[in-house]
């Protein structure tokens, strides 16, 4: 199967011009960046948990925090405030 995508993908080269053609490269490029980052993360971890260093990995659940946009607010800086509340 993966064979027959392959020879897919292939074909419909041919169709692209070459603006596409260098869009198409520059995102291969950094998906095998990616995968070899990650393969290579993967066998530093199995290498650790094989060596009994560590018994799990444990991974953390990354979700991007929403864009985040500053208010307006009215009177003195904040910064100033918390000064003089310090003192």
């Amino acid at each position: 199967m993966a064979q027959t995508t392959l020879n897919q993908i292939l074909d419909q080269l041919e169709a692209l011009d070459l603006e596409e053609l260098r869009q198409l490269n520059q995102t291969i490029q950094k998906y095998l960046a990616n995968k070899e980052t990650t393969d290579k993360q993967a066998a530093f971890h199995q290498d650790l948990i094989d060596s009994g260093l560590v018994k799990q990995i444990k991974y953390t659940n990354y979700e991007p925090i929403a864009e985040r946009r500053p208010i307006q607010a009215e009177g003195k800086p904040v910064s100033e405030t918390i000064t003089e509340e310090r003192r």
